[in-house]
C-alpha cells in the first residue's frame, strides 16, 4: 500500500547502511534490520540519510540500497529515503528513482558545502519538486551543511509547491522550529532530527522524529510518539529522560561512528565503516559501553 503524506508520522527510523568486512554493502543485513524495526513498532523507514553514510556511497549504490529497502518494507509502513546531494542533477536522479520504487516521500537535504543563499535554496528545491510528483520533506541540518534554511524560505516553497510537505529539522534552535510551524502552517509535517528535541517537537505540534537512537531502541523511540498521541504526557516525559543518556552517548563523535559501534556491541551488526568515518576512540568506546550496560544492551561494560 502507499501512504498519504499526512500519514507519515511517528518514529521514522534513519537506518544505518551495513557494510561487510570488505567494505561492500550487506543488503541482507539491511533487510534483516528493517524487519526487526517494523516488528518492534517503528512507524516508518528511511535509508541513505546522514546515519546511512550517503557520502560514502556512489549514486548506483544509493539506488541499490533504496531498492533493497523498498522491497524489505513492502508497503507495510511509510518509506522515506534520503535522496539529496549537493548536486541538483544527482538529487533529481535519486528522487526520481525513489518515486519509481514507490517511496511515500523523499528526504532532500539542504545542499552542503555550496553554502547557497536563501534564493538559491528556493530555486534548488523548486527544481527538485518540479521534477517529481513525490512528496518532498526538506532536510535542514545546518551543522552539516553550513547553511540554515530560513522559515520564510520554507513557507515560500510550501506555497509554491504542493508536494513540499514537511521538514526534518536537525536544528538546535528551537525558536526556529516554532517559526517554521507558524509560517508554514500547523499541518506542515515537522520532524525532529535532534534526539533531545524529539519530545519537545511533539509538544509544539511536530509530526514525529527521525532519531538515530531508534537503530538501537526502536520500540522505545516509537513509544515516545505513541505516548504523546495517546495524551500520556507524563509517561512521555519520563521516557524522554530515560533515553537521554543513550542519546548523548551516540553523539560523542560524529554519527554514525558511535552508533555502529554500539550496534556491534549489542550484536545487531558488524560495525564496519567507510572512510573517513571510523570507530570511536578507545576512551569514548569505554563511555559508550558504560551507557549500554545501564540499558541492558550489553551484559557489562568492557
Amino acid at each position: 500500500m502507499s501512504f498519504a503524506a499526512s500519514e507519515i508520522r511517528g518514529s521514522i527510523v534513519p537506518m544505518v547502511t551495513p557494510f561487510d568486512r570488505n567494505g561492500g554493502i550487506d543488503l541482507d543485513k539491511l533487510g534483516e534490520l528493517i524487519e526487526w524495526q517494523i516488528a518492534l513498532g517503528s512507524h516508518g523507514i528511511s535509508v541513505t540519510g546522514t546515519t546511512g553514510e550517503p557520502s560514502a556511497l556512489s549514486l548506483h549504490e544509493r539506488e541499490l540500497v533504496m531498492e533493497a529497502a523498498a522491497q524489505a518494507v513492502g508497503g507495510r509502513v511509510p518509506f522515506v529515503p534520503g535522496t539529496g546531494t549537493n548536486n541538483l542533477d544527482e538529487t533529481v536522479r535519486l528522487t526520481r528513482a525513489a518515486q519509481r520504487l514507490g517511496a511515500d516521500a523523499a528526504l532532500v537535504i539542504v545542499p552542503y558545502y555550496n553554502r547557497p543563499s536563501q534564493e538559491g535554496l528556493f530555486r534548488y528545491f523548486s527544481a527538485v519538486a518540479s521534477a517529481v510528483e513525490l512528496p518532498i520533506v526538506i532536510y535542514n541540518i545546518p551543522g552539516r551543511t553550513a547553511v540554515n534554511m530560513a522559515p520564510d524560505t520554507m513557507a515560500r516553497l510550501r506555497d509554491a509547491h504542493a508536494n513540499i510537505v514537511g521538514v526534518k529539522e536537525s536544528n538546535k534552535d528551537f525558536e526556529h522550529t516554532s517559526r517554521v510551524l507558524h509560517l508554514c502552517g500547523r499541518d506542515f509535517l515537522v520532524y525532529s532530527g535532534i534526539e533531545l528535541l524529539c519530545y519537545p517537537m511533539l509538544a509544539i505540534g511536530g509530526a514525529g522524529h527521525v532519531s538515530a537512537t531508534a537503530n538501537l531502541l526502536p520500540a522505545e523511540v516509537a513509544r515516545l510518539y505513541d505516548l504523546v498521541a495517546a495524551g500520556k504526557w507524563e509517561d512521555a516525559i519520563d521516557l524522554h529522560y530515560h533515553l537521554l543518556p543513550l542519546n548523548d552517548a551516540l553523539f560523542l563523535e560524529t554519527n554514525p561512528g558511535p552508533l555502529k559501534y554500539a550496534m556491534g556491541r549489542a550484536g545487531k551488526l558488524e560495525p564496519n565503516y567507510r572512510l573517513p568515518l571510523c570507530e570511536p576512540s578507545p576512551a569514548n568506546r569505554e563511555r559508550i559501553d558504560a551507557v549500554l550496560a545501564t540499558y541492558g544492551l550489553i551484559e557489562e561494560a568492557a
